[in-house]
């Protein structure tokens, strides 16, 4: 049977003018068209041909030796050509550009950009691709708790947070409560794995572990009161709100590295501030 969307080794059935047919037995039998162009010189009946399997302009099927950066079902960043009225075409290696239909985009893009997309058949049997990559993402990745981690953000959530796809491959989710800055779809983060769930998911922390993170939140709460002037404006009873908004950290986090300062003699607390404490 001849595969829509996936590489194939297939026989030549026939040679014409315009190319060469192939189908997997080497009979006439549902055939393929091989344009001429990409027929090796000397080819012959019977020979094999690795090829991948996709429609021309007229929605025939059509075989190519060239290697498409994306295959049915898979997962990749590809970047837009161009934007027209029922959509984005992305460049995925083939003649023909690939539609990422408005309905399939979680966000509107651009010419140029990079998106992270999955290929998959639409109800009329064409490929398409889209960004809604969950469904194509595996859970069972190699990673264990407290590994460093690269992957792209492809969703937000106002309920749970950031989701990722960990080296493009392998479901992932920052949690609301580790999501800090200005994260949005598309952007490629390193975090850490903080958890990993009965199914193989990940939970991605973007901090350290606490005893670790501890020095680097202080040394920054340190670099904002230089900036301050020597002090900032509240002090750890403030709510978690106002010290996320002005610190990226949270409550506990910056309770932590104020601590970490008072130990070291760095600051002292006043009522409304915290100042850095002069030699």
């Amino acid at each position: 049977m001849i595969e829509l969307g996936k590489k194939q080794t297939l026989i030549i059935a026939k040679k014409v003018d315009f190319g060469v047919y192939l189908s997997e037995d080497g009979t006439e039998n549902e055939k393929v068209l091989l344009p001429r162009k990409q027929v090796k010189e000397g080819a012959s009946v019977g020979d094999k041909v690795e090829v991948f399997i996709y429609k021309d302009s007229d929605d025939r099927l059509i075989a190519t030796t060239a290697e498409p950066k994306i295959m049915l079902g898979d997962v990749r960043i590809l970047k837009v050509k161009d934007t027209g009225k029922i959509g984005a075409f992305m460049d995925w290696g083939l003649e023909k550009d690939v539609l990422l239909p408005f309905r399939e985009q979680t966000r509107k893009v651009k010419k140029g950009e990079e998106v992270l997309c999955a290929l998959y058949t639409d109800k009329s049997d064409r490929l398409c691709v889209t960004m809604n990559v969950y469904p194509y993402l595996k859970n069972e990745s190699p990673y264990k708790k407290d590994d460093k981690v690269m992957g792209t953000v492809y969703e937000m959530s106002d309920n749970f947070g950031a989701f990722v796809a960990v080296d493009d491959i392998y479901s992932a989710l920052i949690p609301k409560k580790e999501l800090y800055g200005n994260v949005q779809i598309g952007d490629t983060v390193n975090a850490r794995v903080a958890s990993v769930k009965e199914d193989g998911r990940l939970n991605l922390s973007l901090r350290e572990k606490a005893y670790l993170q501890m020095d680097a939140d202080a040394e920054s709460l340190l670099a904002m009161m230089e900036k301050n002037g020597g002090k900032l404006s509240f002090t750890d009873k403030a709510s978690p709100e106002l010290i996320r908004k002005h610190t990226n950290m949270s409550k506990n986090e910056f309770k932590r590295a104020v601590g970490r300062l008072l130990k070291e003699g760095k600051i002292e607390i006043k009522e409304s501030s915290i100042e850095m404490r002069k030699n």
